[in-house]
């Protein structure tokens, strides 16, 4: 059971509610997630496939990132799940934006990582992606909503090229 802090609208934890993966989120909170747009040195970025198995199964995703467990801050969350879901290790993480999404109930905190790490070492997370690529900005803002699981990022990697 994976359990979460709740929030207000301003980002502000609400002490004493926690909230549960798969039940309903209240009306008024949300929970947090952390996004990590990873870019090279070489000016390329990291795209993940999600696992068929999941919710958008198959399509690219141009962040690593999830839900930050309970105790956890923004920051903390994106180093984990960085971790966790490329194999790429930093705690020089740039926040380069907020979202508040009200149909999800979810805070994104989007972070850029810049890594010189090899290319071929990303490290896929079993149950969450089955595949990744490096793709030029160019390239990346020229893929559909076929593509893509979500298009939120590209307002990111407009503004960082």
């Amino acid at each position: 059971m994976e359990i979460w802090d709740a929030y207000d609208s301003k980002l502000n934890k609400i002490d004493g509610v926690t909230l549960v993966r798969g039940e309903q989120i209240p009306d008024g909170y949300f929970h947090l997630c952390s996004e990590i747009i990873v870019r090279h040195t070489d000016g390329t970025y990291l795209i993940m496939q999600r696992d068929k198995r999941k919710h958008l199964g198959g399509m690219w995703e141009a962040t690593a990132g999830g839900s930050a467990l309970q105790g956890e801050d923004p920051l903390s969350c994106a180093c984990r799940e960085l971790f966790e879901e490329t194999g790429i290790e930093s705690d020089e993480l740039i926040e380069i934006g907020r979202v508040l999404h009200y149909s999800h109930k979810t805070y994104y905190v989007d972070y850029l990582c810049i890594t010189d790490a090899d290319k071929n070492s990303v490290v896929l997370q079993d149950g969450e992606t089955s595949a990744f690529k490096w793709v030029t900005a160019k390239k990346l803002r020229s893929m559909s909503r076929n593509e893509l699981a979500t298009m939120r990022q590209l307002n990111f990697i407009e503004e960082l090229t």
